[in-house]
């Protein structure tokens, strides 16, 4: 790579520069880490990022059989790294957008009132499991934090032991999406649930450090361990899930809080437009279009509020085709 910089280099820069401005930038820096494994694998002697470098990484991926969003995740990162590069003039191949697959927009399951109420019965069953000792306490108390707080899944499972406020009943979330923190005040419902837990878990080997510690010591729970839990709950409450990709997801009980609390106040008259950057606040975004996204999933979940949703939307807020944002 000319100007001195080499691609190694190049990829340190651009993480360091990117989490400065507040970007966790782990998964993307993993795959730049990889693709200059690769590259130097199979193009000794190349430093920098060639048409032929470039198309191996993406046919390599697609050899291997990865999903459209895979790939795109692949080769974003990548492309980030190409234009880092020629802000500093150096001179690099950008794959086109066009050379991708868009992968298909997810639409979010709203849950219905009847499949939460399935749902929590069976978190509420959930057995004792040797290999996670505190399993059938954390996940009654898990899933129903993610709904009734419109959390992120890692927020929940990241969530440490003095992160919870339980006389107070305040979460704390610490360098959530975009690097911001916030507090989440929980109802009462939910803060007594919080004690029942803590009163009993509080004791356990190991549970020093985070509110729902995993199977490794030292370790919160992963999230491997609540997407395999989620999914045998969903079959368990006869909720019928579309396979890979397609849901219900753990983030879809995010998305149904949302919807649901905009229903609540459209039917109780209230004035939409004014609560929703105290939804915003809450859920953590960054923007007032990122919740006002919901006010489309709500017209479209319950069709006999779509006029008054519309008089609040206007032609503000953009199109459902949009899609939430990863995260969202």
């Amino acid at each position: 790579m000319n100007v001195g910089v080499t691609l190694s280099d190049a990829i340190t820069a651009l993480v360091a520069e990117k989490r400065a401005v507040g970007y966790k930038y782990h998964a993307e820096a993993q795959v730049l880490a990889r693709f200059e494994a690769f590259n130097r694998s199979e193009f000794p002697g190349v430093d920098t990022l060639t048409e032929a470098s470039v198309q191996a990484w993406i046919v390599a991926a697609r050899r291997r059989g990865v999903t459209p969003a895979t790939l795109q995740s692949l080769a974003a990162p990548v492309r980030e790294l190409v234009r880092w590069l020629g802000r500093r003039g150096v001179a690099a191949y950008l794959l086109p957008r066009c050379a991708l697959p868009r992968p298909a927009r997810y639409v979010p399951h709203i849950y219905t009132d009847r499949e939460l109420v399935a749902l929590f019965t069976q978190t509420d069953s959930c057995h004792y499991c040797s290999q996670v000792p505190l399993r059938h306490l954390i996940m009654p108390v898990l899933f129903r934090m993610v709904y009734a707080c419109g959390l992120r899944c890692s927020e929940a499972r990241l969530l440490r032991v003095d992160d919870v406020d339980i006389d107070a009943g305040v979460l704390q979330v610490r360098d959530a999406k975009g690097g911001k923190d916030r507090q989440v005040p929980v109802c009462e419902t939910l803060r007594a649930r919080l004690a029942g837990y803590h009163a009993q878990a509080a004791g356990r080997p190991g549970r020093r450090k985070w509110f729902f510690p995993g199977s490794r010591p030292g370790e919160p729970l992963t999230l491997g361990n609540i997407g395999h839990n989620f999914r045998r709950f969903l079959w368990q409450a006869r909720i019928s899930h579309g396979g890979r990709g397609h849901g219900p997801r753990v983030h879809d009980l995010r998305h149904t809080f949302a919807v649901n609390n905009l229903r609540s106040w459209f039917v109780q008259g209230r004035d939409v437009g004014a609560l929703l950057p105290v939804l915003q606040t809450y859920m953590g975004h960054s923007s007032l279009a990122d919740t006002a996204y919901y006010l489309h999933l709500t017209a479209e979940s319950y069709p006999d509020i779509t006029a008054r949703v519309q008089q609040v939307i206007g032609d503000v807020v953009p199109p459902l085709t949009a899609g939430p944002r990863d995260g969202h």
